[in-house]
């Protein structure tokens, strides 16, 4: 057993051997109890940017942190120089528990798990009814990660001057996911801002959608004028362009802005574009909790089912008026999405 203090001993110190001048090293990490609390607002190259006490502050992770990540949405402890200062650096010294973790893959296949926005409690999928045209199985992957991730899904469908938005709506109806219908001249006159906001209120949301749909500009729409972000033109067939969301970034919607978030208005988590969404790393028992008509049904299921297997007892569950046919079709068209790629 170590001991420390002043019964300490040269046992309880590690020397790294054959380096003159090594200072000793020990065990023990300070605990930072005067930390200030911190809210990150965005991470690019290593720089973190933080709302500490209502000031932007600039850090950097403190190497006691290991390997251990600090995304966009984390609440931190945060020490050094925290005046917000111009070339000022404090560190992080603490990453606190999350409450949600949006995790994505790059592709299927792709064993390492990026964690895309922490602490969020509602996923904003924005899609485009045409221009470009909507992409449904992104759509279905984003709904799986939010499910996995324990977040309230809202689909955002935008364009609708230029395509009805009936037969999308009719395809999620079994899903009850909540939805906003809005058009250009909406968007343009602030209507479809304050039709979005109402789901917002009060909430951190995270924006997520393939690039082109018109996401960055809905959410420049919801925010102060001082807050908003660049927008690039981006080719509705290709997908290439002026990409220019390139980090997250949190941004509060009107109201007062106070730490811990939310705010008394809410944030928002602008995401870069997308144009595939791994799952490798979700689980299906976790999908099903997101339907709750369902879970009781999962009784008689052998161990680690799938839920679209021959001996799956949510077959006879559904048969016997327990649940609606077409919510076990959706859950099992939502967990299918993970054997099929995107462009399948």
């Amino acid at each position: 057993m170590r001991r420390y203090g002043k019964h300490t001993d040269e046992d309880d110190i590690r020397i790294r051997p054959g380096r003159r001048g090594s200072r000793p090293r020990t065990s023990i990490r300070p605990k930072h109890e005067d930390a200030a609390s911190g809210f990150v607002l965005t991470v690019d190259r290593g720089r973190i940017t933080c709302l500490v006490d209502g000031r932007t502050v600039t850090a950097m992770k403190a190497r006691e942190l290991g390997r251990k990540g600090v995304v966009v949405g984390d609440r931190v402890a945060v020490v050094g120089d925290l005046s917000g200062a111009r070339d000022t650096l404090a560190r992080i010294v603490r990453v606190e528990e999350r409450s949600s973790v949006l995790r994505r893959t790059a592709d299927d296949n792709d064993p390492y798990e990026r964690v895309v926005v922490a602490n969020a409690d509602q996923l904003a999928i924005v899609t485009a009814l045409a221009d470009p045209e909507p992409r449904p199985r992104l759509v279905d992957r984003c709904l799986v990660a939010a499910y996995d991730a324990g977040l309230e899904p809202l689909l955002v469908l935008t364009k609708s001057d230029l395509a009805p938005p009936d037969a999308l709506l009719e395809t999620y109806a079994p899903l009850g996911v909540r939805h906003v219908v809005t058009d250009r001249d909406e968007l343009a006159d602030g209507a479809a801002a304050d039709r979005v906001r109402e789901f917002l209120w009060g909430r951190t949301t995270a924006f997520v959608g393939h690039s082109g749909v018109g996401k960055t500009t809905l959410v420049n729409a919801l925010v102060p004028p001082d807050r908003r972000r660049a927008t690039g033109r981006v080719n509705a067939v290709t997908g290439r362009g002026r990409h220019t969301t390139t980090s997250a970034l949190a941004l509060p919607l009107p109201g007062e802005v106070s730490f811990p978030p939310p705010a008394e208005g809410g944030w928002v988590i602008d995401t870069p574009g997308v144009r595939s969404f791994g799952l490798n790393h979700v689980d299906p028992s976790r999908v099903i909790l997101a339907f709750p008509d369902l879970v009781p049904g999962t009784d008689g299921c052998p161990r680690a089912c799938s839920h679209d297997e021959p001996d799956c007892a949510l077959d006879s569950w559904v048969a016997d008026g327990h649940a609606d046919p077409a919510r076990l079709f959706s859950l099992r068209r939502l967990l299918a999405t993970r054997e099929r790629r995107e462009g399948d």
